[in-house]
This record gives structure tokens, C-alpha cells and sequence, in this order.
């Protein structure tokens, strides 16, 4: 016997393996009622990092899981769901439109599922769980790493998973929920909130400039022995004023290159050359003599606002806020004042 809108059909006849969306009475000709959908969260999850990360080999190896579990996990869902979620093929993974339409609810109950974890789990023991952050190697060692002992005092049951690396995280594919940033935000699906600002001059080691001297002016630095970087062009671009305040522009080739910028300002450091550094970092090694200013008056930077970047639909979280707010407090005591949050 199957149910039916309005009527119970005992003869009721149809295709076991039709998906159950399709099922239909052959004698009355009636769409069966559907039953309840029975999912479970963590095969909703995972199913959002196989499409997060393109194939499920990749989902298997974040979760240390053999593939043939990811597989049955996803057979399941499909199961639960009626339908068939992804399509295969030797070009890869691809949504179907069931899928997608699965992939933007499943989202949205997963994330009011951790909301809600996350509330409860605030107001009996204040923030908790595991956050992962993406930050350049320079700021993770000058912001993160100097603060984080007294983030943990105030928010013991905090933990902190620091990708730390000068190129753009794709937040959403990487599970990065907060990513620190300067410049601009590229993406309308975050929220960007100002902790504070930064700013860069050129520097040189003591040793550097009793074998090379110092540049007196800014064509001098044709004769000197530069540090490029090449995760970002922007930073092998040195602005510098000349007179009446006119802004210029030095191009950096570079003696010595690299791609991270902690290695830039520990290569200036050993006298390898002249490097374009967040005072940030620089200052502290100027005090004790590590590092000598170059050129201040022309090359020292309009100050450049630095963000923590958040998805849209986990910036409310408790354990992302008491991050937040403690790096903008940080921020605000050492080196800079913050300044309002904003929407993009």
C-alpha cells in the first residue's frame, strides 16, 4: 500500500529503482507523497568538501579516510536524497542540478548547525573550538604569533591552525575562516573587517651598508644590491616622493628574489641587501640595531589597511568574533587604532 495526496492506493505499482522523487501510482497516475529526507550532517559535510576540493581521493586525504568511505558516504546521501549528486567523468567532478540545489541547502544547515554549536557552546563556557587562519609568513610572525598567548588566556578553549603563506587562500576550498589581509578584499562573498594598519619602508643591516654605503637618493638604488619578491608584484613596486610631494614609482628586478615575505626581511637582516619591510617587523630590529633605515624621507609608505576576512556565513560565529576582536584590540594597544567594520 503506498500514501498518496488525498488517497491511499492499495494496487499502488512503480519501479523500485526510480529515484523517489519520481514514483508514481501506474494505475492512478498520482505522484506519490515523498517520505521525510533523512540526512545525516556528516555526509552533508563531507559532500561539500568533495565539491570544495574537486575529487574525493582529496576529501579522503583530509580526513585521513580510505576513498571507498567517501564513496559509500556519498551513496548514502544520494540514497537519502533520491538522486544522483555529481557527475563523473574523466574530466572530473561536476554538479548536478540536484546536486547544487543539495550543496546550497546543505550549506546553509550546516553552517546554522555550527552557529548554534557554537552559541551554546559560548554561553557555558565562552568561545570554543578549532579556528584556521591564513596569513602571510611576515604578519603570522609580527601580529599572529606575538598576541596569541593572550588570546589563548582570555579564550582557553580556543585552538588556533595557522596556514601561514604570502599567496591568496581560496577560503572556501581551503576551510579558512579568517584570512588577513592589506589592500583591498577581491570577493562580494566576505566581510572584511579593518584590526588595524600597516606600513613600509626600506631597510638595510649594519654590516650591508659599511660594504655598500648608503644610497643618498633614489636613483642610487640602480647601484645597489636589491631583494624582490616574487609571490606579488605589487611588493616590487617601491613608491617613493620627490620634491612637492610628486609620487614615483622604483622598479625592483631584484639581486636576490623570494616568494615569502619573512625570508625578504631575514635576508635583509644578514646583509644580504636592501628589502622593502612592514615597520611593523623592522622597527623592533632597528631598536637593536639590526637594521638600518634607507632613504625614510622618500620611501616610507601611506599606511595601507590590514583586514580579517571572513565568509559571509560564519563571521557572527563566537570563536571568529573573540579572534577578531582581540587582534583589533592588540592592534590598537601596540601599533595601530582600528577602524570600523564594513560589509563587501
Amino acid at each position: 500500500m503506498l500514501a498518496f495526496d488525498g488517497a491511499v492506493c492499495v494496487r499502488a505499482e512503480f519501479s523500485e529503482t526510480a529515484p523517489a522523487a519520481n514514483r508514481y501510482c501506474s494505475f492512478c497516475n498520482t505522484a506519490a507523497r515523498m517520505p521525510p529526507v533523512q540526512l545525516q550532517l556528516d555526509d552533508v559535510a563531507l559532500f561539500a568538501r568533495i565539491v570544495e576540493l574537486g575529487t574525493l581521493s582529496a576529501a579522503a586525504r583530509e580526513r585521513d579516510t580510505p576513498v571507498s568511505q567517501v564513496t559509500r558516504a556519498l551513496a548514502r546521501l544520494e540514497a537519502a536524497c533520491g538522486a544522483r549528486l555529481l557527475h563523473r567523468s574523466t574530466h572530473g567532478l561536476s554538479l548536478t542540478d540536484e546536486g547544487a540545489t543539495v550543496l546550497a541547502h546543505g550549506r546553509r544547515l550546516l553552517d546554522t548547525t555550527l552557529e548554534l554549536q557554537s552559541e551554546l557552546s559560548g554561553r557555558t563556557g565562552g568561545p570554543a573550538g578549532w579556528v584556521r587562519i591564513s596569513v602571510s609568513s611576515v604578519l603570522a610572525q609580527a601580529v599572529i604569533a606575538p598576541s596569541l598567548s593572550a588570546l589563548h588566556e582570555k579564550n582557553p578553549r580556543l585552538h588556533l591552525d595557522i596556514a601561514a603563506d604570502d599567496r591568496m587562500a581560496d577560503m572556501a576550498r581551503d576551510g579558512i575562516d579568517i584570512a588577513i589581509r592589506t589592500g583591498t578584499t577581491p570577493s562580494d562573498a566576505v566581510v572584511a573587517r579593518p584590526i588595524g594598519v600597516l606600513t613600509r619602508s626600506l631597510y638595510a643591516s649594519p654590516a650591508y651598508v659599511e660594504r655598500h654605503g648608503l644610497p643618498r637618493q633614489p636613483d642610487d638604488l640602480l647601484r645597489h644590491r636589491l631583494i624582490g619578491n616574487t609571490a606579488a608584484a605589487s611588493l616590487n613596486r617601491w613608491r617613493w616622493r620627490g620634491p612637492h610631494k610628486a609620487e614615483h614609482e622604483f622598479i625592483v628586478q631584484g639581486h636576490t628574489r623570494t616568494d615569502n615575505t619573512a625570508v625578504v626581511a631575514a635576508l635583509a637582516q644578514h646583509g644580504v641587501g636592501i628589502a622593502r619591510i612592514v615597520d611593523l617587523v623592522a622597527q623592533p630590529l632597528v631598536k637593536i640595531g639590526a637594521l638600518v633605515p634607507v632613504l625614510p624621507a622618500q620611501f616610507s609608505t601611506t599606511p595601507v589597511t590590514m583586514y580579517a576576512v571572513m565568509l559571509q556565513e560564519r563571521h557572527r560565529l563566537p570563536k571568529i568574533r573573540a579572534c577578531i576582536d582581540h587582534w583589533a584590540q592588540w592592534m590598537a594597544q601596540n601599533h595601530s587604532a582600528p577602524v570600523r567594520e564594513r560589509r563587501r
